[in-house]
C-alpha cells in the first residue's frame, strides 16, 4: 500500500509541537471544508487532512507512526509488520480512512462519528445601546448569548455612527464545532429610545419648542445636539411643524447624517388676569384668522 506522509499533508515539520499541529490542522480543515471551500478537490483534501490529524494528534499514535513510518517515503509501498493491526487504535471503528491508516491503527476511521468534522455554527443575538454610545462609539462588556462557544462575558467595540439593524461580527465567538474552529457571533444593534431624539437611519430628529413671539419675530436660540449645544436662527413667521436641517449633525460616518429640528410653537397659558388681558388685546388688535383657507370648503 502507498505510504502517507501525514506531516507533509499538514504542512508541518516532524518535530512540530502538538499545539502548532492543531493550529495547522484547523487552518486546513477550515480551508477545505466542503460547506465553505470553493476548491475543486475540497472534499478529498478535507478527508486527507482529517486522517493526518487523527494519526498525529494522539502522542501514542504519533509515536507509533514515527517509529514504523519514518523510513518510508511518500509513494512507496508500506507493509506493516505482523500483529500491527492491534496496536494503539482500539475502538476507532473503520471505513472512513485510507487502507494505510486502517492497517496502521487497527481499522482506523472515525467510527461514523461525523461530529469530528462538524462545522462550527454562527450565533445571532441582539444588543441594545444608547443613542449616545451609537454616536460616540463605546466599549461594552456583555454576557455571551446562549449557544456561543463560551460562557461569561465578552468585550464588544461599538463603532461610532452605527445604526439599528447593523451587525457586529465577532470571529470565532459562535458555537464550536468538533475538530474545526467555532463559528462567528453576530450582534445586531438596536438603538434604545431616547427622551428627546428620534433616529431615522443616520438622521437625528428633535422637536424644538418655541414661543409665539420667537416664531413671529424670529430669534436666535440654543439647540442641543449629540455633539453639544449650538446657536440656531429661527426665521420670522416660522410655523409649527416647520423643519430646519443641521447638516452633518446626525450620526457620524463616511456620509454623516443630519439633525432635523422640528419647530413646535407652544402657547403660554392664560392663567393670570394679566395674561388673559394680553390675549384679549391680541384678539382685538391683530387681524388674524387661522381658518381663513377653510371658510370656502
Amino acid at each position: 500500500m502507498e505510504y502517507k506522509d501525514y506531516y507533509k499533508i499538514l504542512g508541518v515539520s516532524r518535530d512540530v509541537p502538538q499545539d502548532e499541529l492543531k493550529k495547522a490542522y484547523r487552518k486546513l480543515a477550515r480551508k477545505y471544508h466542503p460547506d465553505v471551500s470553493k476548491e475543486a478537490n475540497a472534499e478529498a483534501k478535507f478527508k486527507e487532512v482529517g486522517e493526518a490529524y487523527e494519526a498525529l494528534k494522539d502522542p501514542e499514535k504519533r509515536a507509533q507512526y514515527d517509529q514504523f513510518g519514518s523510513s518510508y517515503q511518500h509513494g512507496q509501498s508500506f507493509n506493516p509488520p505482523p500483529g500491527w493491526g492491534g496496536q494503539g487504535g482500539a475502538g476507532m471503528g473503520g471505513g472512513n480512512f485510507s487502507s494505510f491508516f486502517e492497517s496502521m491503527f487497527s481499522g482506523g476511521g472515525m467510527g461514523g462519528n461525523d461530529q469530528f468534522f462538524a462545522q462550527g455554527e454562527d450565533v445571532n443575538a441582539k444588543i441594545t445601546v444608547s443613542l449616545e454610545d451609537a454616536f460616540n462609539g463605546a466599549k461594552k462588556s456583555i454576557r455571551r448569548p446562549g449557544g456561543a462557544n463560551q460562557t461569561g462575558t465578552i468585550n464588544v467595540k461599538i463603532p461610532a455612527g452605527i445604526t439599528s439593524g447593523k451587525k457586529i461580527r465577532l470571529a470565532g465567538q459562535g458555537k464550536a464545532g468538533a475538530g474545526v474552529e467555532a463559528g462567528d457571533l453576530f450582534l445586531e444593534i438596536n438603538i434604545a429610545n431616547h427622551a428627546y431624539y428620534q433616529v431615522e437611519d443616520k438622521d437625528v430628529i428633535i422637536n424644538l419648542p418655541i414661543s409665539p413671539w420667537e416664531a413671529a419675530l424670529g430669534a436666535k436660540i440654543t439647540v442641543p445636539t449629540l455633539a453639544g449645544k449650538i446657536s440656531l436662527t429661527i426665521p420670522t413667521s416660522a410655523k409649527s411643524g416647520q423643519k430646519m436641517r443641521l447638516k452633518g449633525r446626525g450620526l457620524p460616518g463616511k456620509q454623516a447624517g443630519d439633525q432635523i429640528v422640528v419647530l413646535q410653537i407652544m402657547t403660554p397659558p392664560a392663567d393670570t388676569p394679566e395674561a388673559k388681558q394680553l390675549y384679549q388685546q391680541m384678539a382685538e388688535e391683530l387681524n388674524f384668522n387661522p381658518r381663513e383657507t377653510l371658510e370656502n370648503v
